[in-house]
């Protein structure tokens, strides 16, 4: 009876949070039955998966799913009948998906869960081995557990079907977008990107000269990569020249080539960038940064499409679409004579103009988790999430060196990092200072409040610890290796707002 009251006061107590509701039972369960073990299991197409679990680790819980029929769960979820072993080392039937290690005469004791006459999942409990009359008394009381929560339970599922059915509707119109005008190589989703996608598809098709437009690290190479990739000339060269890391004497050699000894050291015929790139796209990076004599030559190659080698005077035709880029003002660099007039207009045919990190804050955390699987693989390591601080920062950042700086960032946090989790410390100083993050960890004197850095490490760990056991108090500080009355005090004297992080799985794929 004690039990039922405490599993009935929790059911008043998490009506709004069904995912705290089930891991409040298996409190419960633990503290009043001696239980050592316990999974819900939820049917799932023709499947039944562990959804909730006491006293099993994440691996254990992955592990954990049975087909319909299959196994000692398998049969619950398939007859609606109340399975009791006695001993699971001596039943053949018990296949221990989760492979955890269980103790000499454990007891399994599996029951159906049912809503609407129809079984949605099944309640286990692992339990010391016992007398056939404890064991079937124990039985009973799961079955009157399993009962009153079924309607929480029905929930639960019922909000991860529609989850499920949201993440596919999403992942169904992402792929749907993309097929229609997201180049592949380019992540991002906020609007100043969705209208660079719409340009990239109008240029595309034709052999219009495109000038990109950008500060540094926003990734316009890429852009010119989806230009040529989505043209009738994908299948010819693609070659690219970053033109401000050629010296002026060797810049004109590595555009049109050389005839052989048309200078020390020209031992052989070399073919230019052009000529390589014939039937194809040249991307010249860094237009900004050609010397006048330079643009004199490639105002004639884009006026004719005709060239000659150094020390040649071969005409060579080519059937080239240029692609230009610079980070510079243009407009400013003609009117100190440093920028042809007459190129300027020839390059600028289609401008696209791609925005800095700091303009679209929206594709951070998509680009981060890009960059995070990308790093993963890279260094062969398992780090599945970003924290909770650790995103906060990273959007806070300006990002002088957009996307190209946020890559290097994640890539030093992967490497740093000997959590499963990126945390905000793994983060470089530059993220880290109050100045760029608004934490306001510096006193007016301009010294670090100690105090405040050790406030914002211990409120990390207890929000990534909440939002890991879904608002569940007994499960986090079990997790944080502290009392329940300390973790309510640490909350209330850091102001976290523990609700906010109750469904926090949910909101955050959602």
């Amino acid at each position: 009876m004690d039990i039922i009251y405490h599993v009935s006061r929790a059911i008043l107590a998490h009506k709004k949070s069904v995912s705290s509701l089930i891991n409040e039972v298996f409190d419960v369960l633990q503290k009043d039955m001696n239980l050592q073990r316990g999974a819900l299991t939820l049917k799932r197409d023709n499947s039944l998966i562990i959804e909730a679990s006491i006293g099993l680790s994440a691996e254990e819980k992955k592990r954990g799913q049975y087909k319909i029929g299959e196994g000692i769960t398998g049969r619950v979820g398939e007859t609606g009948e109340s399975v009791i072993i006695p001993d699971v080392s001596k039943e053949p039937a018990f296949l221990s998906r989760t492979k955890t290690k269980r103790s000499a005469k454990t007891a399994f004791i599996c029951v159906a869960v049912m809503h609407d006459n129809q079984v949605i999942g099944t309640l286990s409990i692992d339990h010391p081995s016992d007398t056939p009359e404890n064991l079937t008394g124990i039985r009973k009381l799961l079955e009157i557990i399993a009962n009153i929560t079924a309607d929480g339970v029905a929930v639960l599922k019922s909000e991860i079907d529609e989850r499920e059915s949201l993440i596919a509707e999403n992942v169904r119109l992402k792929t749907e977008l993309n097929s229609l005008c997201k180049p592949g190589n380019i992540i991002g989703n906020c609007n100043r990107m969705r209208m660079v996608y719409g340009l990239i598809a109008q240029v595309s098709g034709s052999n219009a000269n495109v000038l990109v437009r950008g500060e540094s690290g926003t990734g316009k190479e890429l852009v010119a990569m989806a230009i040529h990739l989505a043209s009738p000339r994908k299948n010819k060269p693609f070659i690219a020249v970053n033109c401000a890391a050629l010296p002026d004497n060797l810049i004109e050699s590595e555009l049109f080539g050389h005839e052989k000894g048309s200078f020390t050291g020209a031992n052989a015929l070399r073919k230019g960038r052009f000529e390589l790139a014939d039937g194809g796209t040249i991307f010249l990076d860094e237009i900004g940064d050609i010397s006048t004599s330079i643009q004199v030559k490639l105002l004639r190659v884009l006026q004719e499409k005709i060239f000659e080698r150094v020390g040649g005077n071969t005409p060579i035709k080519v059937d080239v679409r240029i692609i230009t880029a610079t980070n510079r003002n243009l407009e400013e660099c003609m009117k100190n004579g440093n920028f042809r007039e007459d190129l300027y207009y020839r390059l600028n045919v289609f401008p696209i103009h791609l925005p800095a990190l700091r303009e679209r804050k929206t594709d951070i955390i998509l680009l981060a988790d890009y960059f995070l699987e990308k790093y993963n693989t890279l260094y062969m390591k398992s780090i599945k999430r970003i924290s909770t601080p650790a995103i906060n920062m990273l959007v806070a950042y300006h990002w002088p060196g957009n996307v190209r700086e946020l890559e290097n960032t994640l890539e030093r946090a992967v490497l740093v990092s000997n959590d499963d989790v990126i945390n905000a410390y793994d983060l470089p100083p530059s993220l880290q200072t109050a100045k760029e993050t608004n934490t306001n960890l510096i006193s007016s004197d301009g010294k670090t409040d100690f105090m405040k850095m050790i406030a914002s490490f211990e409120e990390e760990l207890i929000v990534e610890a909440i939002k890991d056991t879904n608002g569940n108090i007994a499960a986090a500080s079990r997790k944080l290796g502290i009392t329940p009355r300390i973790l309510h005090y640490k909350i209330n004297s850091l102001n976290i707002e523990l609700d906010k992080y109750k469904s926090s799985e949910i909101s955050t794929i959602l």
